[in-house]
């Protein structure tokens, strides 16, 4: 299986505060990965890093085969990135908006990669809505389809479906897993929703102060920590303090 990312020994401080302490992270076509972790755990600095919006400390990055921040350009080409708090216009059609990007992405058949990707996701019946008539969770649908439109080899995905109702998460998380099937894209999630977690992601890897205490799959690290599941796995780790844990990464 081929790396699309690679992370060495990433490190990343904040004044006083060492936010990322010195972490490995890998992430395989087609796989899907979910980072976890409390508050403060340093996942948001983890993806700021691995996206080149901000530069590690020490440590290095590649994304496709291209090390950041040098060849941030060429790595970002093979990547998407959704989140709900993105920004939608709101003036423009739908259509218009995923043509815009289309267009951003280089994609020579606008026309049929949006068609395709509005089907994936079972919204085609949006593409001439107007940003401003889309709910909160037709607007996620819209900004996941935009990451998916040139068909990434690494897509991040920030709470896909913290805005969805239950029927309309399901399908997202059945399109994301197809998408990871036939197309080999990778997946690397970040969720509050272990339910989730465990449906769409195939490893999960565990963040607390700052470090990876975790790395395997739901139940390996369930087990690794004597826990029912991974929502009671977050739980002991939200309140425990690595530095009193003996516990190994697996």
């Amino acid at each position: 299986m081929a790396t699309v990312l690679h992370g060495r020994d990433l490190t990343k401080s904040f004044r006083d505060v060492r936010a990322v302490d010195g972490i490995d992270l890998d992430v395989g076509a087609g796989e899907r990965v979910a980072l976890l972790g409390p508050n403060g755990a340093g996942k948001t600095t983890t993806l700021l890093m691995l996206l080149g919006v901000i530069t590690p400390d020490e440590g290095h990055i590649e994304i496709a085969g291209h090390r950041l921040p040098g060849g941030r350009s060429k790595a970002m080409a093979h990547v998407g990135f959704a989140a709900g708090y993105l920004p939608l216009a709101e003036r423009m059609r739908v259509r218009e908006f995923l043509r815009m990007y289309g267009e951003l992405y280089g994609i020579a058949d606008t026309r049929t990669a949006i068609a395709e990707g509005l089907e994936r996701f079972r919204i085609g019946h949006l593409a001439n809505a107007m940003g401003t008539e889309l709910s909160s969770g037709q607007r996620t649908l819209v900004g996941i389809v935009k990451a998916t439109l040139h068909r990434p080899e690494l897509l991040v995905l920030d709470e896909p479906t913290a805005s969805l109702d239950p029927d309309v998460a399901f399908r997202v998380r059945s399109a994301l897993i197809e998408l990871s099937r036939d197309d080999g894209t990778a997946l690397l999630i970040t969720s509050h929703n272990m339910v989730e977690v465990e449906r769409v992601t195939e490893r999960v890897v565990f963040l607390s102060k700052g470090k990876i205490v975790a790395d395997g799959t739901a139940e390996q690290i369930a087990a690794h920590y004597g826990q029912g599941d991974l929502e009671e796995v977050f739980l002991h780790l939200a309140g425990t303090n690595t530095e009193q844990q003996t516990d190994r990464p697996l």
